[in-house]
């Protein structure tokens, strides 16, 4: 781990860090997390009967939305060339803690110095919260979790899977 917060100067004072001397190299980075809600609420989106729409294809483009704008949403992170961005949902209960929800699985590539976990994370993010919005008249208890990197490919650090 680096030994200092790459987004402060040597005064302390917040900057957007400088790539422009690393390489470009082919860059991923994947992301997950779910939201959590009454069985009913799921049965809801697995037969396309919302009466907001087709719940998971709207979250679909929210999330490629959000990643396209994540550097206008977090101050300091670089406007990114992305060549994919793909969100995967999966429906499921758990037989273990008796949740009933949905995972989100993104995945965004790129080709640059810098890395793209920012992209994804903000497209699970966003994914869930379309869920949550389109879904809050029948479940306001919904909740998301988890949401974290579990793979980074490229730059200096090569893959790492959490």
């Amino acid at each position: 781990m680096p030994s200092s917060l790459t987004h402060f100067d040597a005064q302390g004072q917040a900057h957007m860090v400088d790539v422009g001397a690393k390489p470009a190299t082919h860059r991923v980075a994947v992301a997950c997390g779910r939201i959590e809600m009454l069985p009913e609420t799921l049965a809801l989106i697995e037969a396309g009967t919302a009466k907001k729409g087709d719940v998971l294809a709207i979250a679909r483009i929210a999330g490629i939305q959000a990643a396209k704008k994540t550097s206008d949403l977090i101050p300091l992170c670089h406007p990114l060339a992305m060549t994919r961005v793909a969100l995967d949902f999966e429906l499921a209960g758990s037989q273990y803690s008796g949740a009933i929800g949905i995972s989100c699985l993104a995945t965004v590539e790129a080709h640059g110095p810098t890395g793209v976990e920012m992209e994804a994370l903000t497209a699970v993010q966003i994914a869930l919260l379309t869920i949550y919005d389109m879904c809050k008249a029948v479940d306001r208890a919904m909740s998301i979790h988890d949401v974290r990197v579990i793979e980074k490919r490229g730059g200096k650090s090569g893959t790492m899977v959490f």
